[in-house]
């Protein structure tokens, strides 16, 4: 049978035909048309047979299922950890003492260990040895002086009681005899000074220590103007002098542990504070922590390095980083509570450590807080708490 004479053309004119093309495009609708059809028959079915086990489901996933942990209070250091460059403890400049001269010799390197008033370095000084050996003849000739007016003041006062000479000229004599005296303590004076100036020519070590630089060579003129010839770490005591904001400033005090690792080491050396800054820098907001460390030769002044400084101990609760939440309102956690219901419950944080994040407020360590997945639960919705082991 001819498809074709089951469709009826009431819509057309008196005379008007229909042409091929317009034939086709109708038998394409009804076919579009009988397929969609089938296609609703088909979903309506299977809607009929498996909506029983949806219904059942949907019930199940009302509920969810939450994961929570009573995390209790424990003992937790909180640790600050800060950056800043290795320097010496005391850092002592040398320089050149006396008038200076010529260096004919320098007699340490960096890295060797000096005793207090040991010689650096030498500087010429054969004039002012002839300038010694003058005024020492000096002091001889100021000597004999004095010896020869005594022997003339002795012979007069065993002339007076015979008349020969008269008091006016003992007086004489004994005011020649300080004059001479008095010369020779100018001339042994003028020696030792002579003395103390040659001996300042040695450029010494103030203290016992490393030396850390040296700017000095042999054959070179040095002055008062010289400037630092050796840099010398009294005791050869270091420390890191690590940035911290005022904040931290204020909970440190001194005498606190610290690890400190030089940059491009793994290993760590303990040191204590030992001077917090006065002073905090108005830019940046920090202030300068001291940490003194024992001598170590892996340490270099002037390097980099990371301390992990303990500022307190504190009893807190511990959460994992996943259990916390934050927004515009601050940081908070999910807490279920009574008939399973969901609480928000807002929370301050503390160190982070090993075991996870404490929590210094907001918690007595007794609650089911909810563990993971936290951002997708409501205020108030009821929830199946699945209480997670210890240790897992």
């Amino acid at each position: 049978m001819n498809y074709e004479t089951n469709v009826k053309y009431e819509t057309l004119a008196p005379g008007q035909t229909i042409d091929e093309d317009t034939k086709r495009k109708r038998r394409r609708l009804l076919l579009i048309v009988a397929i969609v059809a089938v296609l609703a028959l088909a979903a309506t079915i299977a809607m009929r047979m498996l909506g029983g086990d949806k219904g059942s489901a949907e019930g199940v996933s009302q509920v969810p299922l939450v994961t929570v942990a009573i995390p209790g209070q424990q003992a937790v250091t909180r640790f600050a950890n800060a950056t800043g460059s290795l320097a010496a403890r005391v850092d002592m400049p040398v320089g050149v003492v006396g008038e200076g001269g010529r260096v004919i010799a320098v007699h340490v390197q960096p890295g060797d260990w000096v005793g207090k008033g040991q010689i650096l370095a030498t500087v010429e000084r054969s004039v002012q040895t002839q300038q010694l050996a003058q005024l020492a003849a000096s002091v001889e000739v100021a000597k004999a002086d004095a010896q020869l007016a005594q022997n003339n003041l002795d012979r007069a006062k065993a002339l007076v009681a015979d008349g020969f000479v008269s008091k006016a000229d003992i007086d004489q004599k004994t005011a020649s005899r300080d004059a001479a005296v008095a010369r020779v303590n100018v001339a042994i004076a003028q020696l030792n000074q002579q003395r103390a100036q040659i001996g300042r020519l040695d450029i010494r070590a103030p203290e016992a220590g490393l030396v850390l630089t040296r700017a000095v060579e042999p054959g070179q003129v040095v002055g008062a103007g010289s400037g630092v010839l050796f840099r010398i770490a009294k005791g050869g005591e270091m420390e890191m002098r690590a940035q911290l904001s005022e904040n931290e400033l204020a909970a440190l005090t001194v005498g606190t542990t610290a690890q400190v690792t030089p940059v491009g080491m793994t290993r760590s050396f303990e040191g204590k504070v030992w001077q917090i800054s006065p002073v905090v820098d108005q830019v940046n907001r920090q202030g300068i922590v001291r940490i003194a460390v024992p001598y170590n030769e892996a340490l270099r002044p002037g390097g980099f390095a990371n301390a992990r400084i303990a500022m307190e101990r504190v009893q807190a609760a511990v959460l994992p980083e996943s259990a916390v939440q934050s927004d515009q309102r601050g940081s908070y956690v999910y807490v279920v509570g009574k008939d399973d219901k969901v609480e928000r419950r807002p929370v301050q944080t503390g160190a982070v450590t090993d075991s996870g994040l404490a929590i210094t407020n907001g918690l007595a360590g007794g609650e089911k807080v909810v563990l993971y997945a936290g951002g997708f639960l409501n205020p108030g919705e009821t929830v199946k708490p699945k209480l997670e082991k210890s240790g897992s």
